[in-house]
């Protein structure tokens, strides 16, 4: 029943993601269709080449952190299994709202090629602290970058929720190191809302939601323990993540050099905006935060390109960074199926 369940959800997260993407593209295409088909039979391959190979850049970097927590549990595990690992995890982040749904799946697939699923869970812990380092990192470069260069005067309100979406991502990452360092604390803290859900008839079984919630406290604290006595581990998968974040990050920039336009942005200029449109997504309950992203993408790089230019780089930014990953995880995960 519950795998009935997952699957209409997940059909109906397709659909909405298909809905949201046509609007997208109708208005995005509505006034300037011609001028942006124009724009595109005009840009130098090369450049689109390079991005391409910087998208496969970043899931290579992405599969290298997680293979070096992998094999500290199964040294068979080979590097090629990870990286399609990544790919099928973009498919079931990319049709989830808030990307939850890559997570359980790797979770599942590690349990299932013979680690124990509480190997797993510490595992997918390790992998998404370090990711969530990596995305604060980038993300306090950019706001502070700009507090000097000032590059986003004309983007108005939208501009104020960038520091919100940076404190959330902080208070994300407190949460996590307070479930490894504060155990106990977080148990009564847990027990005392559990207790209270409860009385309000919320929670039906209390001792078993306790237990469960225990548990997972522990796993937690356990497994930013083991990664943290191995910092050489900790500190290159942080790298690798950083890394990864940058070129995906700067692929806005090539596609307008593509275009033959070196003198209205760089590389660094782009890195700071597209960590200000990842923290906008952060929002966007939607499947691949479809809409909230496009829309935060025209406000920053409006600042530096517009028009049709404006539209077609939004929109092949879009293809490459999140559909071209998500394609590629439906079809090994298809293939996968198969045999």
């Amino acid at each position: 029943m519950k795998k009935i369940r997952n699957k209409l959800k997940n059909k109906l997260n397709i659909i909405i993601l298909i809905i949201v993407t046509i609007l997208v593209l109708y208005i995005s295409l509505k006034d300037n269709f011609y001028d942006v088909i124009i724009g595109f039979s005009k840009m130098n391959v090369l450049w689109i080449i390079i991005a391409l190979i910087l998208v496969f850049g970043y899931y290579s970097l992405r599969a290298l952190s997680l293979y070096n927590f992998v094999i500290k549990f199964k040294k068979t595990y080979k590097y090629k299994d990870i990286l399609r690992i990544v790919f099928i995890t973009q498919f079931f982040d990319g049709i989830t709202p808030s990307s939850t749904g890559g997570q359980p799946y790797q979770m599942y697939i590690f349990n299932k090629n013979g680690i124990k699923i509480s190997d797993c869970t510490t595992i997918v812990i390790q992998n998404f602290i370090v990711y969530q380092i990596a995305l604060i990192l980038l993300g306090f470069i950019a706001v502070i970058s700009n507090k000097y260069l000032n590059l986003f005067q004309e983007v108005g309100a939208i501009k104020k929720l960038i520091l919100l979406g940076f404190a959330i991502n902080v208070l994300v990452m407190i949460a996590l190191f307070s479930l490894a360092f504060l155990k106990k604390i977080n148990k009564t803290i847990i027990n005392f809302i559990i207790n209270i859900l409860s009385k309000l008839r919320i929670i039906k079984d209390k001792e078993e939601k306790t237990k469960k919630i225990n548990e997972y406290i522990e796993q937690f604290h356990d497994s930013t323990k083991v990664m943290l006595k191995d910092k050489k581990v900790f500190l290159k998968t942080i790298l690798f993540n950083f890394l990864s974040l940058t070129l995906i990050y700067s692929i806005p920039a090539i596609l307008i050099f593509g275009l033959g336009n070196y003198n209205d942005i760089n590389i660094f200029y782009s890195i700071i905006a597209s960590a200000y449109v990842m923290l906008i997504g952060s929002f966007v309950p939607i499947p691949g935060a479809a809409g909230g992203l496009e829309y935060a993408f025209t406000q920053f790089y409006g600042v530096f390109i517009s028009g049709p230019v404006l539209t077609l780089v939004m929109l092949l930014w879009r293809a490459a960074t999140y559909y071209l990953g998500v394609i590629i995880g439906a079809i090994l995960l298809n293939l996968r199926k198969k045999r």
